[in-house]
C-alpha cells in the first residue's frame, strides 16, 4: 500500500512538473491577460470575439524550437480569421452555411498531411467556424467586420505571446523534455531487467518492450527538436550531450537481449543473472532520480553522482577458466561457453551504467561535452519546419489515408449539420459538429477511444458548467474559467484525453455561452448531452465510410523500415573503415531505423481495434518488429567493438568480414524492401555460414582477451542470419490479406 502511494505521488509530481502542464499554464496566463485586456477596452462583445482568436491561435502553441516558432503558429490565424468571418456572412442562409462548413472541414482536415504540425491547424480552422456559429447573428456587414477585427486582434496578441513565452521557457522545456525521455528509458530498463528472471514470459515482455520503445521514440523526436537546437551555451550543450549519452545507452540496452535465451537455459548462469538484473534496476532507479532532479530544476552541485556499478558487476561474475583449457571450436558446431557470455552480458550492462554515470556527471558540470558535429550540423537531427507542398501532394491519391480521412470527416459533418437542422434544439447545432470533429480520428482505434472518453468528459464538463453558472459569475470570472479550462485541456491533450474532454467542455461551453447570451446563468445540460451522444454516434458510424485500414498502409511502412535497417547496417559496419572519419551519417541512419520501426509498431497496434476481417497478418508483423530489434542489437554489439575496443581487433581480418557482411545484409534487406506483397520465399536455414570462413574460438572473457576478432566475426554471422530471418518475416508481412485467407 505504501509503495503504491509513493508511486502515485511520484506520477503526480512528474505530471505537475512536466512540459505539458508548464505549456498549459502558459497558455492559460496568455488567455486571461489578453481576454481581460480586450474586455476592458471593448466590452463583453469584443472580448468574446477576441477570445476565439486567442483560442484558435493557442492550439499550435506547444513546446517547440524557438526558430521559426512564429511560422508554426501563424497559419492558424491566417486560415482561421477568414473562416470566422465567412461563417458570419452566411449565418442566415442554411444552404450556404452548410456549403461553407463542408468545404472548410475538408480543407482543414487535409492540413493533417503535415503530420503533427498539421493537426493543431486542422482544429484551429474548424473551431473558428464552429465558434462563429455559436455567436449571435451579426446585424450588418459593419458588425461582421468589427467582430472579425476583434478576432484578428486576439489572434495577433496571442501570436506575440506564444513566440515570447517560447523564448522565455526554452531552457525549462529543454530540461523537461529530456527528463521525460530519461524516465521513459528507465522504464524500458526495468522491463529489460524482468527478462532476466528464469520464469519470465518472453512474448509478453517483448510486447511490453515494443510498446515502450515506440513511446520512447515518440518522446525522443520532440526532445531532439528542442534540445539539439543551437547547442551553443554551456547549459544547452550539457543537455544535448546528456541526450546523446541516452541514445548510446538505448543501443546498449537493445544488445542486452543478445545471448540471453542461451544463458537462461544454462544452469550455471542462474546464480549470476539475478545480480545482473539488480544492476539494471539500480541503473533505472538512478536515471529516475536524475529525471526528477531535472524536473525540479535543481542546481548541478545538488545532483547526487551516480554509483559506478562496474565493480559490482565484476564481483558477481564467475571466475574465468584457465586459458589452457580453451579449445578452438567452429561456430557452426559450437558456441562460446556460458562464462564468456556472462562476462559479455555484464559488459553491455556496464556500458549502460557508464552512460548513466556520464549523464549524471554532465548534469553536475563534471564532464566535458563532446558535440563538435552536433554544434555545426544540429539541423540534420531535428524535424523540418518549412511548410512545403510535398506532404500535401503526397496525400492526393485515392488510397492516401489523409484524403480518405478528410472525405469521411466531411461527410460526417454534412450529415450532422443536416440532422441538426431538424432537431428541436437546433440553436446549438455547433455542438454536434464539434463532437464529430474531435471524436473522429484518422483511424478506428483512436475514434473508439475518444468516443467513450468524449461522452464521459462532456457529462462531467456540463456538470462543472452548471456549477460555475449557478454562482452568477462576473464576466471576468468567466474569462478566467474559460482560460483555465482551455489551458488545462491544452496541457493534457497528449496525455489524458478524458481530462482534456472535461476541461475543453468547460471552457468551450462557457466560451460559446459568452458569445451567445453573455453572462446569463441559463444552461440546458440535457440538450448538450444529447448533442454529444448524437455527434459521437455519427463520428463512430462514419469511421467505417471510406476507411483507411492499417493493412493498406503497413506494406509501405515495412518497406520503409527495411530500407532504414539496410542503410543503418551499411553505415554501422562502415565505422570500421579507416577512411570513415565521422559517425554523423550512422547517427542519422540510426534515427531513421528507430523512427521507422516505431511507426510500424504503432500502426500494428492500431490495427488491433479494426474488424477482424480486415486486420493484417499479425504474426509476421510481430516477427518483423522482433527481428528488427534483434538486428539492431547485433549491430550495436558490432558498433561497440569498432568504436570502443578497436585496439583489440585484427583489422586485416575484420575489414573484409565487415564488407562481406554489409553486402549480404544489404542484399537480404533490399529484397525485403522490394517485395511489394510478393509471396514469401521458401524457408531457409536460420544460421548463415561464418563470415569469411573464419572459425570461432570462444573466449572466456571478451573484456580482457587480447584479440576480440572472433567475437566480431560471430556477431557479423549472427547479424547476417538475423537479416535473412527479417527478410522472410518482412516478405510475409507484405502478403495481401486475400493470400492469407482473410476476406478482401
Amino acid at each position: 500500500m505504501i509503495d503504491r502511494a509513493l508511486a502515485a505521488g511520484d506520477r503526480f509530481v512528474r505530471v505537475a512538473l512536466s512540459q505539458y502542464v508548464t505549456n498549459g499554464l502558459s497558455v492559460t496566463l496568455g488567455l486571461v491577460l489578453i481576454m481581460l485586456l480586450v474586455y476592458e477596452s471593448a466590452g463583453l462583445a469584443g472580448a468574446s470575439s477576441a477570445a476565439v482568436g486567442v483560442l484558435i491561435t493557442s492550439l499550435p502553441d506547444v513546446p517547440a524550437p524557438r526558430r521559426r516558432k512564429i511560422m508554426q503558429m501563424l497559419p492558424a490565424p491566417l486560415f482561421g480569421t477568414p473562416m470566422f468571418m465567412l461563417v458570419q456572412l452566411v449565418r442566415e442562409e442554411e444552404l450556404l452555411l452548410g456549403v461553407v462548413l463542408v468545404a472548410g472541414t475538408f480543407l482543414a482536415v487535409m492540413l493533417m498531411a503535415w503530420g503533427k504540425r498539421g493537426g493543431p491547424l486542422t482544429f484551429s480552422v474548424i473551431f473558428s467556424m464552429l465558434f462563429s456559429m455559436a455567436a449571435p447573428t451579426p446585424p450588418s456587414l459593419e458588425a461582421i467586420a468589427e467582430h472579425g477585427g476583434w478576432f484578428a486582434l486576439g489572434a495577433a496578441l496571442y501570436l506575440a505571446w506564444g513566440v515570447a513565452t517560447t523564448h522565455v521557457l526554452n531552457a525549462r522545456f529543454r530540461a523537461q523534455l529530456l527528463a521525460e525521455c530519461i524516465h521513459s528509458f528507465a522504464q524500458i530498463l526495468r522491463t529489460q531487467a524482468r527478462r532476466f528472471a528464469p520464469n519470465a514470459d518472453p512474448q509478453a515482455l517483448l510486447a511490453t518492450m515494443l510498446d515502450q520503445q515506440a513511446t520512447f521514440a515518440d518522446h525522443l523526436q520532440n526532445t531532439r527538436d528542442v534540445v539539439l537546437e543551437s547547442p551553443t551555451t554551456p547549459a544547452r550543450t550539457r543537455l544535448a550531450a546528456m541526450l546523446l549519452s541516452l541514445l548510446e545507452a538505448r543501443d546498449h540496452q537493445l544488445a542486452c537481449d543478445l545471448d540471453l535465451d542461451t544463458l537462461l537455459e544454462h544452469d550455471g548462469s542462474t546464480a549470476t543473472l539475478p545480480a545482473l538484473q539488480k544492476v539494471l534496476n539500480m541503473t533505472a532507479a538512478q536515471l529516475e532520480r536524475l529525471s526528477l532532479n531535472l524536473l525540479l530544476g535543481r542546481s548541478p552541485h545538488t545532483i547526487v553522482p551516480f554509483a559506478d556499478l562496474r565493480s559490482t558487476l565484476a564481483g558477481v561474475l564467475p571466475p574465468r577458466a584457465p586459458e589452457t583449457r580453451i579449445e578452438p571450436e567452429p561456430l557452426a558446431t559450437g558456441a562460446p561457453d556460458a562464462v564468456a557470455l556472462l562476462h559479455n552480458m555484464a559488459d553491455r550492462i556496464g556500458h549502460i551504467n557508464d552512460e548513466a554515470v556520464r549523464m549524471a556527471a554532465l548534469a553536475r558540470n563534471e564532464a566535458t561535452p563532446e558535440l563538435a558535429a552536433v554544434r555545426t550540423q544540429w539541423q540534420l537531427f531535428v524535424s523540418p519546419t518549412r511548410w512545403a507542398f510535398a506532404p500535401l501532394l503526397g496525400q492526393l491519391s485515392w488510397r492516401a489515408p489523409t484524403l480518405r480521412y478528410a472525405l469521411r470527416a466531411t461527410l460526417a459533418v454534412a450529415v450532422g449539420y443536416a440532422v441538426s437542422l431538424h432537431l428541436p434544439w437546433a440553436g446549438h447545432k455547433y455542438w454536434i459538429l464539434t463532437t464529430i470533429v474531435v471524436v473522429m480520428r484518422g483511424n478506428l482505434a483512436q475514434t473508439v477511444q475518444r468516443r467513450n472518453q468524449r461522452v464521459a468528459g462532456t457529462l462531467l464538463g456540463c456538470v462543472l458548467v452548471m456549477a460555475v453558472l449557478a454562482t452568477h459569475p462576473s464576466a471576468r470570472t468567466l474569462f478566467l474559467t474559460v482560460a483555465l479550462g482551455m489551458g488545462l485541456a491544452h496541457a493534457f491533450a497528449l496525455r489524458r484525453y478524458l481530462l482534456t474532454s472535461i476541461f475543453a467542455t468547460l471552457g468551450g461551453l462557457l466560451q460559446a455561452h459568452l458569445l451567445l447570451v453573455g453572462v446569463s446563468p441559463t444552461f440546458a445540460i440535457g440538450e448538450r448531452l444529447a448533442d454529444t451522444l448524437l455527434g459521437a454516434l455519427l463520428a463512430w458510424l462514419f469511421s467505417y465510410v471510406l476507411p483507411a485500414w492499417e493493412r493498406n498502409q503497413l506494406p509501405a511502412l515495412v518497406r520503409r523500415s527495411m530500407q532504414a535497417q539496410s542503410q543503418h547496417a551499411k553505415l554501422a559496419m562502415a565505422l570500421g573503415s579507416p577512411t570513415e572519419t565521422s559517425d554523423l551519417p550512422w547517427r542519422l541512419a540510426r534515427r531513421e531505423a528507430y523512427d521507422s520501426l516505431s511507426a510500424l509498431t504503432l500502426a500494428t497496434q492500431r490495427s488491433l481495434a479494426e474488424p477482424s476481417q480486415v486486420r493484417p497478418p499479425l504474426a509476421p508483423l510481430e516477427a518483423v518488429q522482433a527481428r528488427s530489434y534483434q538486428l539492431l542489437a547485433q549491430l550495436t554489439a558490432v558498433k561497440s567493438m569498432l568504436l570502443l575496443r578497436r585496439a583489440q581487433l585484427n583489422m586485416d581480418v575484420a575489414l573484409p568480414a565487415l564488407q562481406a557482411a554489409s553486402k549480404q545484409i544489404g542484399d537480404e534487406l533490399a529484397e525485403a524492401s522490394a517485395a511489394k506483397a510478393a509471396k514469401p520465399a521458401a524457408a531457409q536455414p536460420a544460421d548463415a555460414p561464418p563470415i569469411a570462413g573464419q572459425p570461432f574460438q570462444p573466449r572466456p572473457d571478451p573484456l580482457l582477451a587480447a584479440d576480440l576478432t572472433p567475437w566480431l566475426l560471430r556477431r557479423l554471422t549472427l547479424a547476417t542470419a538475423m537479416a535473412r530471418e527479417l527478410k522472410q518475416a518482412a516478405t510475409q508481412a507484405q502478403v495481401k490479406p486475400v493470400e492469407q485467407g482473410a476476406r478482401p
